[in-house]
């Protein structure tokens, strides 16, 4: 959505929500999917990659079973990285062989039941395997079980979302190469390999370099085994998406420049003879959705001007506990959802939660904000509802969708008693 077009979008979409009464005065914010963008990303993914690989969209980027339905609809699988996140895999008509199940912290019993289904399973540590084993007892698995490399490939730009530095709590680090080759030959139901580097903020070469030596890796345990056993390769996801003008200078890569460098220098990913599958889901979701809420208040004094508005770090906990990591661009309208145009001066935007760092920005070039206005919070597809906080127990957002321009209801707004429900 980054762009003076796809803004203009937004504000298209949020009028003609107000006039279809989608959003009522109960409705103080929202959360809008362009259902066709979201379309558009799958089909790169389709035309970039081998027809056969699968792409296991991340469920927890966006864990709404309208949006996850509809990929899979078209052929996406989904990853799971917990249990309830597996059922919403299956509530979403997943079928079981297009599921990946990564929670680092799986029970015995979510076990037995991944077994039980024939979803893929990366195994995280050995004491997993172990559990593994027992439950096999034996008997083939109905689906691909696979083990989780940290490649140590190093550390991106935002330490909290990276995932292969020389210590990682995820999956067996690569130094412990030895015993990776050994795990291979001593349990033939061990058949995939996966990595994941992290997400936002990891650099192209990076994740291409963490491809690299997993299929180095890879090579090294046909050679011990004698066999060309492991089908499977999943590089999980970590692509940075564009959130703005900052990053509008070339330094986030496209998906293209980035199979194109796999092709150069990962080749064996693209062979018939190994499955390849990813895990995008911040490049999938984060540009097909933006947040718009309601302005309840405006407060001046001497150097400040704030927007109250209905949604902080309730849904954008990342930008207000790390505003120096992660931002989102915020655009003004009128009660109508029309632009809002003029001087612009420096304005805080405040959330709703009593907490004094629930900001969304701070000293950011608004127009004129007065009470009943709109502020949109662009590019807000990707965990953003989906790290919903309960905090001051506020409700969740009206979610839309937009395909071919017109706006329908994905999921209404949270009622009070679904909140209460919750809490008793």
């Amino acid at each position: 959505m980054v762009g003076s077009d796809a803004a203009r979008a937004c504000f298209s979409v949020l009028a003609q929500a107000l006039v279809r009464s989608l959003l009522t005065d109960a409705d103080t914010a929202c959360l809008v999917y362009d259902l066709d963008a979201l379309d558009a990303r799958l089909d790169e993914l389709a035309a970039l990659f081998p027809a056969s690989a699968l792409h296991a969209v991340a469920v927890k980027a966006a864990p709404l079973p309208a949006l996850l339905a509809r990929l899979v609809r078209q052929g996406a699988g989904l990853e799971a990285a917990s249990l309830p996140e597996l059922h919403l895999a299956l509530a979403s008509d997943c079928p079981p062989e297009r599921i990946v199940f990564d929670s680092p912290c799986k029970t015995l019993d979510e076990l037995r039941l991944a077994l039980e289904l024939g979803v893929t399973v990366n195994i995280d540590n050995f004491q997993e395997m172990a559990r593994v084993d027992a439950l096999l007892a034996g008997r083939p698995p109905k689906g691909c079980i696979g083990l989780r490399v940290n490649p140590q490939v190093g550390i991106g730009a935002i330490a909290s979302t990276s995932v292969a530095g020389e210590y990682s709590k995820f999956g067996v680090p690569l130094e412990q190469r030895r015993e990776i080759v050994k795990a291979f030959a001593g349990h033939p139901w061990l058949t995939g390999l996966h990595l994941h580097v992290g997400s936002q903020g990891c650099p192209l070469d990076m994740l291409v370099r963490a491809a690299r030596v997993v299929l180095d890796l890879r090579r090294e345990i046909h050679t011990t085994i004698g066999e060309a056993r492991i089908q499977r390769l999943d590089i999980g996801g970590g692509m940075p998406v564009n959130y703005g003008p900052e990053e509008a200078s070339g330094s986030v890569p496209t998906m293209a420049q980035y199979v194109q460098a796999l092709k150069r220098d990962c080749p064996e990913l693209f062979a018939p003879d190994l499955a390849l599958a990813t895990e995008f889901g911040r490049w999938m979701f984060a540009n097909a959705g933006f947040a718009a809420s309601r302005v309840e208040y405006v407060k001046e004094q001497s150097g400040h001007r704030t927007a109250i508005i209905h949604l902080g770090a309730d849904m954008f906990l990342r930008p207000c506990y790390l505003p120096e990591n992660w931002h989102h661009e915020l655009r003004a309208a009128h009660p109508d959802g029309t632009l809002k145009t003029g001087p612009q001066a420096p304005w805080h935007v405040a959330g709703p939660l009593c907490f004094s760092g629930d900001f969304l920005a701070k000293a950011r070039l608004l127009p004129e904000v007065a009470p009943g206005d709109w502020i949109l919070i662009l590019d807000a597809g990707a965990y953003t509802l989906g790290m919903w906080s309960r905090y001051n127990s506020r409700q969740m957002p009206v979610v839309l969708g937009v395909e071919k321009g017109v706006a329908t209801v994905l999921k209404p707004r949270e009622s009070l008693e679904r909140v209460l429900e919750f809490w008793t």
